[in-house]
């Protein structure tokens, strides 16, 4: 992967996957572009960007739309012809559990925007960017070297799996999400841009909690090894950090 952005690069999966990435793709990967709302406040990633000069922190609030096009231009001036190999839509956010008699209409609506609307409309400023990189990489078979994108989604997402209820907003904007990566990878699919929603487990993140079974450094390598994996097959799915296909 020549190029990879990833948004929420702050904290949690977002900047483990930066820190992986770095740590094992450092001569691989010519660019890395890390997005979050305030890079002035995003320390560790600030140290990490002037140790690697692949590294580029990008200022993205995900729900500022009229950015977008300024975003997949400042992108746009580094990758030049290459276009973007890997788009990873990991910003979101999550409402306490929630059941039905407290759930609120604001807690859905931004679950929703965040969740869900933002991902879907940066991946569609990020086409231009795709299909170039797709066309660059022509040789290679359908994936994540050639040109994909990634949807950070969750098994609370998944409606056949929901044996518990609650959740009201996230598991109705991860749900949503899904349906936005089936309906991108029928879209994309002439453009040979490969699009996939992934569960990275429960990990100890601020969003996932300290009662989460997994560490961030157990859980980001085997999401990276799952990028170098992913193919054709894996078109318009639905899959767990460590392979696993997860039902919808």
């Amino acid at each position: 992967m020549k190029s990879i952005l990833i948004t929420g690069c702050n904290r949690g999966i977002g900047l483990g996957l930066v820190h992986h990435l770095l740590k094992s793709s450092n001569t691989a990967t010519s660019n890395i572009f890390a997005t979050c709302r305030n890079p002035q406040q995003a320390e560790e990633l600030t140290s990490l960007a002037q140790k690697h000069s692949n590294l580029k922190i990008l200022q993205l609030d995900v729900k500022n739309f009229d950015s977008y096009n300024d975003i997949v231009k400042q992108v746009q001036d580094v990758v030049g012809d290459g276009g973007l190999n890997l788009l990873v839509n990991n910003a979101g956010v999550s409402s306490k559990f929630t059941r039905v008699n407290l759930v609120k209409a604001d807690q859905m609506t931004d679950n929703f925007l965040v969740n869900s609307v933002a991902p879907l409309m940066l991946t569609k400023a990020f086409i231009p960017l795709l299909k170039q990189a797709s066309k660059a990489n022509e040789s290679l078979p359908l994936g994540c070297s050639r040109a994909a994108v990634i949807n950070i989604s969750s098994i609370l997402g998944s409606i056949a799996e929901n044996q518990q209820g609650g959740y009201y907003p996230y598991r109705c904007s991860k749900a949503s999400l899904n349906a936005i990566t089936r309906s991108l990878s029928f879209d994309l699919k002439e453009d040979k841009v490969l699009v996939v929603s992934i569960h990275p487990g429960w990990i100890k993140t601020d969003m996932g909690g300290k009662q989460a079974p997994l560490e961030i450094d157990q859980a980001v390598p085997q999401i990276i090894q799952l990028f170098s994996n992913i193919s054709q097959s894996h078109n318009g799915g639905f899959y767990q950090y460590d392979g696993k296909q997860l039902p919808w």
